[in-house]
């Protein structure tokens, strides 16, 4: 049994990948092959944005996200300490300080209501994080914005392909970051992602920063970094483009059957009405979350935990910031409780059933 099955999907596809692999081979444009454009013009006429450009990898879209909007070092970012550290590492890496803001319980999502709150004169940026694969609630999070004038960047590593009340995911703000980590949606067979922005000022300058700063060879406006999108990881995402469509739907049918076999048995996910939600993750709640998962992992199901620890009390962080436990409550909650199942476009029902057997067997 697989959390994530690669092989399957690679089945489906695996003479388009190995076609046009080979054509990158042949031609031997590694670097800013052609195949690198097209999956960037792909992913605009996907998601709505005017501009997608790719990078290295998912953490490196957020790092040139906030390198592009001109901060300086002190300046504060609000963001969730329910994500991975990827999100606050790069806040950090370039000199800036996060201010968090605790999570809608049921959502997990940043809770809106409180970011007024914590808004200060030192406050540049907000990141919100699409947890799981749906998005948060960005037309508040945009008024806000615009009330402060602050930048939103979404951090939409798990979310590419769920929809806002209508529009794309890494369409929704002044910025959105993707990642296509393996294990993701839309993932390659390496590390990749993407910054997405409808600014044509931001895009140049991410273009620019991504490749050394550089304006044209050997001509370097910006201070930037090496973080391109490998070409042969392009002609890997090209193919899987032909069905991540038919992939979205059928993770969305399977999450409904497994909220259809689990329900009053465990905290199932909410979707909230205006969204549709791509499940990176298929999370529950369980109470005794650590034994529970002891129980499936002896009976060969896989399970994975995001995320066991909030941000505001990983030792880093409390090394840097001092003692938080406590400051947000629904964070520290959903880290004990959560439970991510097996989810994958290809999970067949009978797979399916024994995974949710076993569950009611463990509770």
């Amino acid at each position: 049994m697989q959390f994530i099955d690669l092989k399957a999907q690679q089945a489906v596809i695996k003479d388009l990948i190995d076609s046009n692999i080979k054509k990158v081979l042949y031609r031997g444009e590694f670097i800013n092959g052609p195949e690198v454009l097209e999956i960037e013009q792909k992913i605009v006429d996907f998601t709505g944005a005017k501009h997608a450009i790719g990078c290295a990898n998912g953490t490196d879209a957020l790092q040139l996200a906030l390198m592009a909007i001109d901060l300086k070092p002190g300046d504060e970012v609000i963001t969730t300490p329910f994500t991975f550290i990827a999100t606050v590492e790069v806040i950090l890496l370039l000199g800036l300080v996060p201010v968090f803001v605790d999570i809608d319980p049921k959502t997990y999502q940043i809770d809106h209501n409180k970011i007024q709150d914590v808004i200060s004169p030192k406050t540049r940026a907000i990141i919100t994080v699409s947890l799981y694969g749906q998005c948060s609630e960005m037309d508040e999070i945009n008024e806000i914005a615009k009330q402060n004038n602050l930048i939103v960047i979404e951090d939409a590593a798990q979310s590419f392909g769920a929809t806002y009340k209508g529009k794309r995911s890494c369409n929704l703000s002044d910025i959105g970051c993707t990642s296509f980590f393996p294990s993701k949606p839309l993932g390659c067979y390496g590390d990749g992602g993407m910054v997405l922005t409808s600014n044509d000022e931001l895009a140049a300058k991410i273009r620019m920063i991504r490749s050394h700063g550089q304006s044209k060879r050997y001509i370097h406006d910006y201070v930037g970094v090496n973080s391109r999108l490998d070409t042969i990881q392009a002609a890997i995402l090209l193919a899987k483009m032909t069905i991540f469509e038919q992939e979205i739907q059928a993770r969305a049918r399977i999450a409904q059957r497994y909220n259809e076999l689990l329900i009053n048995t465990v905290e199932l996910p909410e979707l909230m009405k205006h969204n549709t939600h791509v499940y990176a993750q298929y999370t529950i709640e369980v109470d005794d979350r650590d034994k529970v998962r002891k129980n499936l992992e002896d009976q060969a199901v896989p399970t994975a935990v995001h995320y066991p620890v909030g941000l505001h009390m990983q030792p880093v962080m409390q090394k840097m910031f001092g003692h938080c436990e406590g400051k947000f409550p629904y964070t520290e909650s959903a880290a004990r409780r959560v439970l991510s199942l097996p989810m994958h476009p290809y999970l067949t029902e009978a797979v399916q059933d024994e995974i949710v057997q076993k569950l009611k067997n463990s509770l």
